[in-house]
């Protein structure tokens, strides 16, 4: 019989009990498994010494790295989230009475729990923000999945025919996603590509228009005419249904705030809080449409290529898909009151 390693405790007794219950040595290995050997040694080491535990976790070579030596690589992770290998072996070798290698470094990383992945983008959040992503989650922490199948949500998105990904790496534990030093935060920027307006709601995949130029209020005012329109009065008919839009300037300019005034009969402007991309479900379908475009078989080489793929993606969402972002909206509102106000895994 091939070795199988170490017996666990429990199987050291499973054969003393066997032995002590008058089975003979190879009554016992052909009930257990375990060799005659095994049984007969395990048996005497019981009997000689009352020993029903393995020793080999006392073998081996003694760790680089005790518990305090531990603590003292957990601060200097802690100290600099994005420090490498490289740099943490060089500030845990200062000093000490005895140096280690990287490798000893990243093993003991991976043992204390610690793995490389890169930050979570966030927006730059400034305190008058907070506290009003708190207040709108405080408003709407008792809305449920229903009250949010009323809510059209809308967004401008920009695709890029090559980009990069600039990926910045840092160390934490498995809980530590959303701690402030594993963040990076991120700010609006334009950037070459194909911009797109999108809307849809629980219900239905709403248009998606390709804006040709920047889109400034005369052009988001067609859009809002031509598009948003139609949109909530056919999916509302009973003007129970809410717009939603992010606060970019050509959203909140006067001659769109005029025209949601003259058509407030119909349907509401959803009042929403600034930076917060994390509340709004939409910015997922634009991760699936991204996701799409580059793994497919042929990618575009030209922005004509690009926005024809964008459009076709689009209409061949799943509903399960936008229906499941609808229906993470508590759980959303949960997080950032959680975070109070802070950013969100979302």
């Amino acid at each position: 019989m091939g070795k199988k390693g170490d017996l666990s405790d429990f199987e050291r007794g499973m054969i003393v009990g066997a032995r002590r219950a008058g089975l003979s040595i190879s009554e016992t290995a052909d009930l257990l498994g375990f060799s005659r050997t095994t049984i007969s040694r395990v048996y005497r080491e019981w009997s000689e010494k009352e020993k029903t535990s393995s020793e080999r976790q006392f073998c081996g070579r003694k760790c680089l790295v005790d518990a305090r030596g531990q603590r003292r690589m957990a601060r200097l992770v802690g100290a600099d989230r994005r420090a490498t290998v490289t740099q943490i072996t060089t500030s845990y070798n200062q000093g000490g009475q005895k140096s280690i290698s990287e490798r000893t470094v990243r093993g003991t990383l991976r043992q204390m729990g610690y793995s490389s992945r890169r930050p979570h983008r966030v927006p730059l959040l400034s305190a008058k923000n907070r506290k009003l992503r708190l207040q709108f989650a405080q408003a709407h922490g008792n809305w449920t999945i229903e009250d949010w199948k009323n809510v059209a949500w809308s967004d401008e998105s920009r695709f890029l025919l090559r980009h990069s990904d600039g990926r910045v790496r840092i160390w934490r534990l498995q809980h530590e996603s959303m701690d402030p030093s594993c963040l990076v935060s991120t700010v609006q920027a334009g950037g070459g590509g194909v911009m797109v307006w999108g809307i849809f709601s629980w219900h239905s995949l709403g248009p998606l228009v390709p804006i040709e130029h920047r889109c400034n209020a005369t052009a988001y005012l067609s859009i809002v005419a031509d598009h948003v329109h139609p949109f909530m009065t056919t999916m509302y008919p009973t003007s129970d249904g809410y717009f939603q839009q992010d606060n970019a300037p050509c959203h909140k300019a006067g001659i769109i705030s005029d025209w949601f005034l003259e058509h407030d009969n119909e349907f509401t402007v959803l009042k929403w809080p600034p930076q917060s991309p994390d509340l709004n479900p939409i910015e997922h379908l634009w991760d699936v449409v991204e996701r799409e475009i580059r793994i497919m078989d042929v990618q575009p080489t030209n922005l004509r290529q690009l926005c024809d793929a964008i459009m076709s993606i689009w209409t061949k969402l799943p509903e399960e898909c936008f229906q499941h972002l609808v229906e993470s909206m508590p759980p959303r509102i949960e997080a950032v009151l959680k975070a109070k106000g802070g950013p969100t895994r979302y």
